[in-house]
């Protein structure tokens, strides 16, 4: 077989191949089944996630210790209580199914960022100098290292999407 046709019959099959059988996928953890089949059906209100009198900077290196002594990810959520988007995914990982996974997988914590004029010392830490919407996630391994570099902002219309989406937008990096 020819290079070239063995590059095209290779490219066909990643093609047809379901996203889960792709071999970069295949270390990531086995996202939840989600009861919610619309975000909608969310309870209302819904949260107010960020503390604008909070310490970012303390909350997150407490973050990370916690995350560090429990074999964790750091999920920074960047946002700010006037953004729909932030307040649907709040709401969502508040839910039984979801909320479950997160705790295993996850040390959570938010950061207002407010009208992108708050803590923004904490997403240029990571290499993230302008945020192009909130919510933006910063997924942080024990070592320190940003691993959803290209995946920031993935959930800044969130409340268009659905809720099995989201969760299988965090099982991408868990292990």
């Amino acid at each position: 077989m020819t290079s070239r046709l063995l590059a095209a019959s290779l490219a066909a099959l990643l093609i047809a191949a379901p996203v889960s059988a792709l071999p970069s996928l295949a270390f990531a953890a086995k996202a939840p089944t989600v009861a919610l089949k619309s975000l909608a059906d969310l309870p209302t209100p819904l949260p107010y996630p960020y503390d604008e009198k909070a310490d970012a900077e303390a909350d997150v290196a407490k973050a990370i210790k916690t995350a560090k002594a429990k074999h964790k990810l750091v999920l920074i959520d960047l946002g700010g209580n006037w953004c729909g988007d932030c307040r649907v995914f709040a709401g969502m990982i508040e839910q039984p199914d979801l909320k479950a996974f997160v705790e295993k997988h996850y040390e959570v914590v938010t950061v207002n960022v407010g009208r992108y004029d708050h803590n923004m010392q904490i997403p240029a830490r990571y290499g993230v100098n302008k945020l192009n919407g909130v919510p933006t996630f910063l997924v942080v391994d024990t070592k320190g290292k940003l691993v959803n570099p290209n995946a920031l902002f993935a959930l800044t219309d969130a409340r268009h999407m659905t809720p099995q989406s989201l969760a299988d937008w965090l099982a991408q990096w868990p292990k």
